[in-house]
């Protein structure tokens, strides 16, 4: 009597961040699952690989696109851009939670012709997104910091939400890093909505307002701030700071120097300030995304971003998925790996795959190529698995 063995059917589960300035979540999802789909015609394999696709997001760019993944309704809505051109931004409901993120209204990929204004952008498009989230009436609103061109302590948006910001001579000013210094009155108009509805920033960033470890020094740089802009920047903030004790915010000095109040250039102090309460992006957007539910069905879990490194050890979105993954293989794959093959236990990684391994090229910012080389990785990946 003959036997035959039933074709091996292996369910991987694929959530990655990013891979920043190339691919988003969702492209690197599909070209892994694309790559592993096709193993099942590598001569001398048998069965197939099955491919959940879970792209993910930790607060920073791709939250809105994450939570439509996984079933939020997207809202398109026309907001004020870094530097008040009109740009389409978006935001994710699902009837009870809204998820609005910085990136796609305000941030760094929106300026024009890629030009840095660290000084002049603000955050008044973020605002008014919240402002359109507020108008489908939410219990909650996610707001997901990251990506950021601005670093005007949450000033734009507050002039999107009732808030008005005056000048010596009683002119109204328009929210921005270089406007924070002129601030001499606030008023505020009452937002009913606001009270009524839950407020949560979803960020992984700890520093504070103002400092060495401040929104400005830290994260000034990267957004084109020089030296004396920094400095320029840190002491308007201050000064932003004590108009608020002045307005009538009781616990506006303590804020600034909460673990958070820096994020997307000070637009955590402007939420702290509103009430929000702060949570881990990486761990709410898993919750958000149900991953502990997904994971349970799968047999191996892959993950990944640009870099894996010491900085994905201390807490970002992969280290977030291997930490919840329980005793199943977990695959990363990233752009390229600073970690060394004896440090990936501390992970739990079974392997990492890099794109650094297989070109030449510089990847990070060539999407095709990203691709490409995500599509062969799945392949060998799944050739492995089967």
């Amino acid at each position: 009597m003959s036997t035959t063995t039933a074709p091996k059917t292996v369910r991987t589960l694929i959530a990655p961040d990013k891979f920043k300035g190339s691919l988003t979540a969702s492209e690197v999802a599909q070209a892994l699952a694309t790559g592993l789909r096709s193993a099942a015609e590598v001569p001398g394999t048998t069965g197939a690989v099955q491919c959940e696709l879970l792209p993910l997001a930790d607060g920073g760019d791709g939250s809105v696109d994450a939570a439509v993944t996984s079933g939020f309704t997207r809202h398109s809505y026309t907001v004020a851009g870094p530097t008040g051109q009109p740009v389409q931004s978006s935001i994710a409901f699902d009837g009870t939670t809204a998820v609005v993120e910085v990136a796609n209204t305000c941030g760094l990929g929106l300026l024009p012709e890629g030009k840095l204004e660290a000084l002049n952008s603000s955050s008044r498009g973020f605002g008014e997104a919240v402002l359109f989230a507020l108008s489908l009436n939410p219990a909650k609103i996610v707001l997901a910091l990251g990506g950021s061109a601005s670093t005007d302590g949450g000033m734009g948006m507050l002039t999107a939400l009732g808030y008005s910001f005056h000048d010596s001579q009683g002119r109204q000013l328009y929210g921005s890093g270089r406007a924070l210094e002129q601030v001499q009155s606030v008023h505020r108009t009452a937002l009913l909505e606001l009270h009524d509805t839950e407020l949560v920033v979803a960020s992984d960033v700890h520093n504070p307002l103002r400092g060495p470890n401040g929104a400005p020094a830290v994260f000034g740089p990267q957004k084109g701030a020089t030296k004396d802009d920094v400095a320029f920047l840190d002491e308007s903030l201050g000064h932003f700071v004590t108009k608020m004790a002045e307005a009538g915010f009781a616990d506006a000095e303590s804020m600034a120097a909460h673990e958070g109040a820096g994020s997307a250039g000070g637009i955590g102090y402007a939420c702290l300030l509103l009430g929000a309460k702060q949570v881990s992006g990486a761990d709410y957007f898993l919750d958000l995304l149900d991953f502990n539910t997904r994971k349970d069905s799968c047999d191996v879990v892959i993950t990944g971003e640009g870099s894996i490194d010491e900085q994905t050890l201390a807490g970002k979105l992969p280290a977030a998925v291997a930490r919840r993954s329980g005793s199943r293989p977990i695959i990363a794959v990233a752009g390229r790996s600073l970690l060394p093959k004896e440090r990936w236990p501390e992970m739990a990684l079974t392997r990492v795959y890099t794109l650094a391994e297989h070109t030449d090229q510089d990847s990070s910012k060539d999407p095709e190529l990203s691709a490409t080389l995500l599509r062969q990785i799945g392949k060998d990946i799944g050739t492995s698995l089967l």
